[in-house]
């Protein structure tokens, strides 16, 4: 794993530079994930609105900051990280498959011989892909989320959407969605190193491949929450 990190890092700034199959992988993380992710987040922020509110009147007997805390809560954790577990199932599974077939196939000896790196053709178009579909779909998720959090907010709660903005202004800077967005890209950056990871050491048959894409969901999950944790704790210090 780590000389594969290495290697995707170097492959970074290294020639050739394969913006077709970058495109095309862009496409697949953001284009054919976006719908997807916005539907769940968007239910997550309603369930989050619906139970902030239901244990602010319990124990305080008043719900006027659950918008606030709402907002505070899916732009810092929520809205990246449901985002970054989504694309892990959806974009890592795929990545393991499609690598750990070419494996198995003998696809990727068949490009060391005509002298392509694997590292450069396969994983650095998906790396960058990643990083930067992550990072465009966590602020459209992030907004998705808050405009339903204002929705139930007004239709079960009664806040209208200036009662919501003007509370949500008050414990909501610019600096969480940029927080948001670097969350976003370094969750985006582990799923197709991980994919990749398992993908050269599929083994063969189709219960290699299966193997090597449930690896790549529980490994790249894993991570992502343990580097949210990191993040979250390093950007505490900066508020």
């Amino acid at each position: 794993m780590i000389t594969l990190i290495a290697e995707t890092l170097t492959g970074v700034f290294t020639p050739p530079f394969r913006r077709k199959e970058f495109l095309q992988q862009l496409h697949f993380v953001g284009n054919k994930s976006l719908f997807i992710v916005v539907f769940c987040v968007c239910f997550a922020a309603i369930v989050t609105i619906l139970e902030s509110s239901f244990h602010m009147k319990m124990v305080i007997q008043n719900d006027s900051m659950v918008p606030g805390f709402a907002a505070v809560l899916i732009l810092r954790e929520l809205g990246a990280i449901v985002t970054a577990l989504l694309l892990s199932s959806r974009v890592g599974a795929g990545y393991a498959s499609e690598v750990g077939s070419m494996q198995i196939t003998e696809q990727v000896d068949a490009l060391k011989m005509l002298g392509i790196d694997p590292v450069n053709y396969l994983v650095v178009p998906r790396f960058l892909a990643c990083i930067l579909g992550a990072m465009m779909i966590t602020v459209v998720a992030n907004m998705a989320c808050i405009f339903s959090a204002m929705a139930v907010s007004q239709f079960y709660l009664g806040y209208t959407p200036g009662m919501f903005l003007t509370s949500m202004q008050r414990f909501v800077d610019f600096k969480d969605l940029i927080f948001a967005m670097i969350k976003g890209a370094c969750f985006g950056g582990v799923i197709p190193l991980v994919a990749c990871y398992f993908g050269f050491r599929c083994q063969q048959g189709a219960e290699g491949v299966g193997r090597a894409t449930t690896n790549t969901v529980v490994v790249s999950s894993i991570a992502i929450i343990v580097i949210d944790f990191i993040l979250s704790y390093t950007f505490s210090y900066l508020y």
